[in-house]
């Protein structure tokens, strides 16, 4: 949902086609969300789908909301033989009292103005123990002629986007992955100010900075990187344990 779609339902970005071939970073962030989900997951803002089917495994109900009809669609012929229901809209349009295990948005929240009210809302449809999940670009500073060319309003750091927690709400993770991408995304930001990736840098990225990344993160203890993930449970204390290849870090 970017600026335009916030009003209209249509998605603006064109940027999920250039990054459905970074799969060496989708198999890497996936490496600690996934272990994270519960049997019930909301998925907002699932785009064409291509999250969903890196994360789906065998849920009790996977609901993929989305405001723009026509990616509606595409998801609805990915997801054939599983347990996918597909809903055009936002939170506000969800059935009355429905809650969920996990709630997920994956490169989402920054394309939503209103983000502190969507995180408060969003909480409120979890269940007792549930988590919500929010993976974001990190560091307004990298803010770019990309960033306004698919919608997003701003990118996070830590504080910020636990900013966006109410009071109510523990903060269980909080960290960036990705350091080596953090330099790709400067050199973008401030020298070649580009309005969309090139083929050719998607794929450098995710075939030599991202595994360089996997191995430095570790080094560095989480505290570098382009992206931004945050988990949030709603108050109730949690009887799942962290995963253990997740960092646990408050700001």
């Amino acid at each position: 949902m970017g600026h335009d779609s916030a009003k209209t339902g249509k998605y603006v970005g064109n940027e999920l086609e250039v990054f459905a071939l970074a799969k060496n970073w989708k198999s890497y962030w996936v490496s600690f969300i996934k272990p994270l989900l519960g049997n019930r997951v909301l998925e907002v803002g699932a785009g064409v789908g291509s999250n969903l089917l890196l994360l789906h495994s065998k849920q009790e109900l996977w609901l993929a909301l989305e405001p723009d009809a026509q990616q509606c669609e595409q998801i609805k012929s990915h997801v054939q033989g599983k347990n996918v229901t597909v809903m055009v809209g936002k939170l506000d349009d969800l059935p009355v009292g429905a809650k969920y295990d996990s709630i997920v948005y994956i490169d989402v929240l920054e394309h939503i103005e209103e983000d502190t009210a969507e995180v408060e809302r969003a909480l409120g449809l979890l269940s007792d123990n549930g988590k919500l999940i929010v993976l974001s670009p990190a560091h307004q500073s990298l803010y770019s002629p990309f960033d306004e060319a698919v919608g997003h309003f701003r990118r996070y750091n830590k504080a910020s986007l636990a900013a966006t927690a109410p009071r109510n709400a523990n903060i269980e993770q909080l960290y960036y992955l990705d350091s080596v991408g953090f330099l790709a995304s400067w050199v973008n930001a401030k020298i070649l100010r580009s309005d969309m990736p090139t083929t050719k840098q998607v794929w450098i990225w995710d075939t030599l900075m991202v595994p360089l990344s996997r191995f430095i993160d570790p080094l560095l203890r989480y505290g570098v990187g382009k992206t931004v993930v945050m988990v949030l449970s709603n108050g109730v204390q949690s009887s799942r344990p962290l995963s253990r290849k997740s960092p646990v870090s408050h700001p």
